[in-house]
């Protein structure tokens, strides 16, 4: 999910919740969120003040988290819109039992998955087994673990 993507889909759950569409201002908060800048650097691009662009991204994680039915903050947004998004896709739009409507946003594509979705889950992939190993699992475990082949996981050059 790029940010283009992301900001569609929160645009989306935010409507749902409140009627209204976001400001340019929780537009802002959210993009530079996503782009993990810092909450000063997100002002300064604003133009306002630090705490003014908290307090934006306070309202903001607390409608979500409110919305998704779980803690949403700075630090997980990417995850908790991605995780959401997919879910929203299957189950029609309805999150977490709270039938906040989501039904003309189409993040997954379940036909033909896009390069960069594609990169992506390679990466997870690569991280996904370079932690499990880590922490001493064996290919064979790590298999079981994340329900692929030996030839997948011999396959991956951790060294990427």
């Amino acid at each position: 999910m790029n940010v283009k993507e992301a900001l569609a889909f929160a645009d989306e759950v935010v409507f749902a919740k409140t009627g209204k569409h976001l400001d340019d201002m929780q537009v802002g908060v959210i993009e530079g969120v996503l782009k993990r800048q810092k909450y000063g650097d997100i002002a300064q691009a604003l133009n306002c003040t630090e705490g003014y662009a908290k307090d934006v991204g306070y309202e903001l994680w607390q409608l979500f988290s409110d919305s998704f039915g779980e803690e949403v903050n700075k630090l997980n947004l990417r995850s908790a819109l991605i995780r959401k998004s997919m879910i929203s896709n299957v189950t029609g739009g309805v999150i977490n039992g709270h039938h906040n409507v989501i039904g003309s946003v189409n993040i997954c594509k379940s036909s033909e998955e896009s390069p960069e979705f594609l990169r992506g889950k390679q990466q997870a992939k690569i991280e996904a087994i370079a932690r499990l190993q880590a922490i001493g699992l064996s290919d064979e475990q790590i298999v079981q673990c994340l329900d692929l082949t030996l030839e997948e996981i011999r396959q991956v050059d951790l060294t990427e």
